[in-house]
């Protein structure tokens, strides 16, 4: 699968290549470990050249290649035209120089820039920067392009996706695959979306379609990969990450998930725990609703947002109580319940004081730390392996996962060595470890 930079623009011709051409260009240099390191080689030897052209040309070579400070460098000296500006903001929306790369994006429209697309652009850095206001009031100023541009409907989905807005993001990366069915980022985020709404079949589908084409595009066939070992198909997982390290023989994360899932082989399943725990989580994922609750209890639960049997374990006797209109009456409906399935009030709460209290380590203990315990470990930026497995081990934040063990992690079926290096080299980052037994 391996794909030559030969037939791709050349950036070092007498007359720059377009825009569109470009884009291409560093799509096939990434679509292989050896065409990267073949463009390497063609850039270099300009690097001592300093005509503006030749500053220009390497200035977006060195962009392509993840080089970006130097791109940075390389492109301030060059001529002023609109690719010197859009290629310096994109050099530094990747430093995080937001409000730079704004500027430059707005500079390459003033040189003859296509205004639709550095209106997205700046959609897109300003959703990167989290300012989502922005990035809407941008998106608004560009809305005559509904159901006309795909690259508008993705960009409009992207923002609603980090605003947890899944149903609309999906509806838009839909539209947007039906206004340009070749778009593979919007079908790569609507297959996402399916996967997380527990649609793998047309996850699966979705990813297959860019997995077809040309090329590469490692984050499907790695995405593709997991669906496949998660459902038990592991030749056909192997399959995918074979096609990764065809292209990649040194991609880290898929020579590490091609050892998990030969050892998925082999793995020891144990049928009658497994059904236990099944037991266990249709109790507490048991609607309230299902039971006989009078109106005034039935309310108060729905406005605290309390929906199963397990959400009432997480909360005590004196918070319920202390809730307006929720009275000694309500309370005695509540416990009658519980008493049923052997449960109580606080429950959770509890069993996960007594652990802490046993292992004598918090991963989190400091005053300084606690905004950070709270944060949501979707601000970690995992794979969706790791975060579905963390969804199941009802991890959700950062101090929690910092509580857990490597063993608690790697005991959840599906999650191992890949996902348990991803996660310590995440927490670790932010200068954190998971807790250790020692």
């Amino acid at each position: 699968m391996n794909v030559s930079v030969e037939p791709a623009a050349d950036l070092f011709a007498e007359k720059l290549p377009s825009i569109e051409e470009i884009r291409r260009l560093s799509e096939i240099v990434h679509s292989s470990e050896s065409n990267l390191l073949a463009f390497g080689k063609q850039v270099e030897p300009h690097l001592a050249d300093t005509p503006p052209q030749a500053l220009l040309a390497t200035g977006i070579g060195l962009y392509i290649l993840g080089r970006n400070a130097e791109a940075v460098e390389r492109l301030e000296k060059a001529a002023n035209c609109k690719e010197k500006f859009l290629y310096l903001g994109y050099a530094y929306r990747r430093l995080a120089e937001f409000s730079r790369a704004i500027g430059s994006l707005q500079k390459s429209a003033g040189l003859g820039a296509d205004p639709l697309s550095i209106t997205l652009e700046k959609a897109a850095t300003h959703r990167q920067a989290k300012d989502y206001e922005a990035c809407q009031k941008e998106l608004e100023g560009c809305a005559n392009y509904k159901n006309v541009s795909a690259e508008y409907h993705y960009q409009l989905g992207r923002v609603q996706e980090m605003q947890g807005l899944y149903e609309a993001a999906t509806e838009n990366y839909q539209t947007a695959m039906e206004l340009s069915p070749d778009h593979n980022r919007a079908i790569f985020h609507l297959a996402y979306r399916c996967d997380m709404a527990g649609d793998e079949n047309a996850a699966i589908d979705y990813y297959q379609q860019i997995a077809s084409r040309s090329p590469v595009y490692v984050s499907a066939l790695m995405n593709l990969a997991v669906l496949y070992e998660d459902a038990g198909q592991f030749d056909k997982a192997l399959q995918y990450v074979d096609l990764v390290l065809e292209c990649h023989p040194n991609h880290r994360r898929a020579i590490l998930f091609k050892k998990d899932i030969e050892s998925s082989k082999t793995m020891f399943y144990d049928e009658e725990k497994e059904k236990k725990k099944t037991r266990k989580n249709q109790i507490l994922e048991t609607p309230i609703s299902d039971f006989e609750l009078s109106v005034r209890s039935r309310n108060c639960l729905k406005k605290m947002n309390i929906q199963t049997i397990g959400d009432l374990l997480n909360i005590t006797e004196q918070e319920l109580l202390s809730y307006k209109n929720f009275g000694e009456t309500s309370l005695r409906e509540i416990k009658a319940i519980l008493d049923t399935k052997n449960l109580r009030l606080g429950m959770a709460i509890e069993e996960k004081q007594l652990a802490a209290l046993e292992e004598g380590v918090d991963g989190i203990t400091s005053v300084e730390d606690e905004g950070l315990a709270n944060k949501s470990v979707d601000d970690l930026n995992l794979s969706v392996r790791s975060r579905k497995c963390l969804t199941k081990l009802e991890i959700h934040t950062i101090g929690q996962l910092t509580r857990t063990t490597e063993a608690e992690l790697l005991g959840c079926k599906n999650f191992g060595v890949t996902s348990l290096n991803e996660i310590k080299k995440a927490v670790g980052s932010l200068g954190l470890t998971l807790r250790s037994l020692d």
